[in-house]
């Protein structure tokens, strides 16, 4: 399944892991945005539900399991190439999640994974929004749960 220049959006999830004052961040190892930092995710498979393309995805790109909390965010990613033509179309769908056992280990799309002090987030070559996005889920995260997503409806 080719990316680029799609005929269609792709719909992705990416999930945001906080322990302590740090966020889990890789470093990506595909296009697009190649050897920039963001959180790790990836594409929903046909017949898959976000909450389950979410575990899967982290558990192949970071080796680790998860537990989807609520999602923080659905952003548009249209990334169109010199000549204005869209090269890559995504549809995200960003979700605070928890995961407290285990050590991150890049594998599949990650070139390298880290948990990050929220403090030293600027210093990193981030994808678009992705600060903005973790800010948000950090506040999220001290509320009093809203259910947003719900796969059961």
């Amino acid at each position: 399944m080719d990316r680029r220049y799609p005929d269609r959006p792709f719909v992705g999830v990416g999930a945001i892991i906080f322990r302590g004052d740090e966020v889990l961040l890789i470093r990506r190892g595909t296009a697009p945005a190649l050897g920039k930092w963001s959180i790790p995710g990836g594409l929903v498979e046909l017949g898959e539900s976000l909450e389950d393309a979410v575990r899967r995805e982290i558990l192949e790109e970071v080796a680790l399991d998860v537990k989807v909390l609520d999602l923080v965010a659905v952003l548009d990613r249209v990334i169109k190439d010199q000549e204005g033509r869209i090269e890559y179309h995504y549809i995200l769908h960003d979700f605070l999640c928890e995961s407290t056992q285990g050590e991150p280990l890049p594998a599949t799309d990650a070139e390298e994974c880290t948990f990050v002090r929220l403090d030293r987030l600027s210093s990193y070559d981030l994808t678009r929004g992705t600060e903005k996005i973790i800010r948000r889920a950090l506040e999220r995260s001290k509320e009093k749960p809203v259910q947003v997503y719900n796969p059961t409806v």
